[in-house]
């Protein structure tokens, strides 16, 4: 459909989207296309329905400036450089291809999903610029925003045709319906960007991560994918309805809203809408440590089910998966003094008080079965052990344990770190791998990172696992270059685990001692 003289006027690309042309930059290695919008602005009306179609556009639109990012919650103990500005016009994506793209054979696709505590982030992220990947990798590269915090986790369905609804309709689990309505969006244009919609992956962190694991095991996603990627996925943040309502009768309080008056919220301003939403996100975790106060829920319709116990049971997608960890998960959250992650003793004790309160059927572990994977360690490093393997390490491990029965899974750990964040008491924390993901190792001249040394290795491990994260969204495997070890599928009888640091290796059943301890039953909060 593109017009190949139109394409290419001095660097300035065009590519035919189902709703309009846009025009983006190609500086010789890499096109790219920043704010695309892929959806309707979510406000008014919109501000708490599914994704709707955006408006056509006749002329070219410039794609050369990221667009908007979802209002978000601030935190200033984790400044985020946002790369845009906050608005609710926020339904965007951006994507980058290798200059030749559309030229020839149509490349892998991959689609990156941000994380940031279902509350934080965007896609237009420095740290996520896709020209590396794009041009090194030689692979079409998606990121995206999606409804965050109270605007994209906030359950107001249970209001839907109640007189003070004021005709209004509230859909759930709208940040995971505007990444599915991203996902329909690169199925219906990306080839016009040079991308193969038949060789699509799905990748994100964090939050991201636990929306490709959620996603996974949603009906909904069939098919808009073709493998996957999660990185230190908390897959078992997944709530149940009357959880979700408890928080939304939280927050309407915090607002002083009465229930037969919500319809308000449709014409109530961002600053105040986020204010209540604050209150919420920091009491609910101290409240009951391990609990998120934003989070997909279990609606019958997006989630019919709990993603882990989906997996577990066989009922996931059947693609292939990478999925895996870092080594010192919890220590950024001690570091923040953040009360997301229980990791004091009392916390975890509370936390899993709650979950037994709410479960009375549930074996949890005794607490020497537990402490016994962590044999010889302080006591604060149990307590930030047990909060990293709570929080990540085995809901990743129970996730790849039912997954593989359906599909490969590729188990990693992301062990590396430099002198600087091990002086910091940091080591492989949570988020640490993705500078390494992305190529992108230094975010400016006040980043510590490498303060002391270690850039040289860093590079190495950069492209190690780009070219295992490239090669498979290419081939369905995790290839590396020659003599480096071989990344075997998970299987039962070994749980090969790829650990990645200076020098990677392959290791049969890493967390022995973690399935002894916490056993194959699901621990979550419901």
């Amino acid at each position: 459909m593109t017009d190949p003289t139109r394409a290419r006027i001095r660097g300035r690309p065009v590519a035919d989207t189902e709703y309009g042309p846009v025009r983006g930059t190609d500086d010789g290695t890499v096109k790219q296309w920043l704010g695309i919008r892929y959806a309707a602005a979510p406000v008014g009306e919109l501000r708490w329905r599914s994704p709707q179609p955006p408006a056509r556009w006749q002329e070219v639109a410039d794609a050369t400036v990221a667009g908007p990012v979802c209002p978000q919650i601030t935190d200033p103990r984790l400044p985020l450089d946002l790369g845009g500005r906050q608005g609710e016009d926020s339904l965007v994506l951006n994507v980058w291809a290798p200059s030749g793209a559309g030229d020839g054979a149509a490349k892998p696709v991959m689609v990156w999903v941000h994380g940031g505590a279902y509350v934080l982030g965007s896609g237009s992220q420095p740290l996520y610029n896709g020209r590396v990947l794009a041009a090194e990798g030689d692979v079409v590269v998606v990121t995206l925003n999606y409804r965050l915090g109270p605007f994209g986790f906030l359950d107001l369905s249970e209001f839907n045709g109640r007189p003070g609804a004021k005709g209004l309709r509230f859909d759930s689990n709208l940040g995971l319906r505007d990444v599915l309505s991203a996902l329909h969006w690169v199925r219906d244009n990306i080839a016009e960007f040079g991308g193969d919609p038949d060789r699509v992956t799905l990748f994100g962190e964090s939050a991201g991560g636990g929306i490709v694991t959620t996603l996974l095991a949603s009906p909904a996603a069939e098919g808009l994918f073709h493998a996957a990627i999660a990185q230190s996925s908390p897959a078992t943040s997944v709530y149940d309805a009357e959880r979700s309502r408890t928080v939304a009768a939280q927050f309407l309080e915090r607002l002083g809203i009465a229930g037969d008056d919500v319809g308000r919220l449709s014409g109530m301003s961002v600053p105040g809408i986020l204010a209540g939403a604050k209150a919420v996100f920091d009491a609910v975790p101290t409240q009951t440590p391990g609990l998120l106060a934003f989070a997909p829920v279990v609606d019958g319709d997006i989630v019919p089910e709990y993603p882990v116990a989906a997996a577990q049971e066989g009922r996931t997608h059947a693609v292939p998966l990478i999925i895996g960890t870092n080594e010192h998960e919890a220590t950024v959250f001690r570091w923040m003094k953040s009360p997301l992650m229980p990791v004091t003793p009392d916390a975890l004790r509370s936390m899993f008080a709650a979950i037994a309160a709410e479960q009375p059927g549930l074996q949890l572990p005794t607490e020497a079965q537990i402490t016994s994977a962590y044999a010889g360690l302080r006591p604060k490093a149990i307590g930030l052990g047990m909060a990293r393997d709570i929080g990540f390490r085995m809901p990743t491990l129970w996730f790849a344990e039912g997954h593989s029965t359906v599909a490969p899974v590729y188990l990693y750990r992301f062990d590396f770190t430099t002198p600087m964040l091990r002086l910091l008491r940091l080591g492989a924390a949570h988020a640490t791998e993705l500078p390494y993901v992305w190529g992108n190792l230094v975010a400016g001249p006040k980043d510590p990172t490498f303060k002391m040394g270690g850039l040289k290795h860093g590079r190495a491990v950069s492209a190690r696992v780009r070219r295992r994260w490239v090669s498979f969204a290419t081939t369905g495997q995790p290839a590396g270059a020659l003599g480096e070890p071989v990344w075997r599928p998970y299987r039962r009888d070994d749980r090969a685990t790829l650990v990645i640091d200076k020098h990677d290796k392959a290791v049969a059943d890493l967390d022995r001692d973690l399935h002894a301890a916490w056993g194959s039953q699901i621990l979550n909060f419901r």
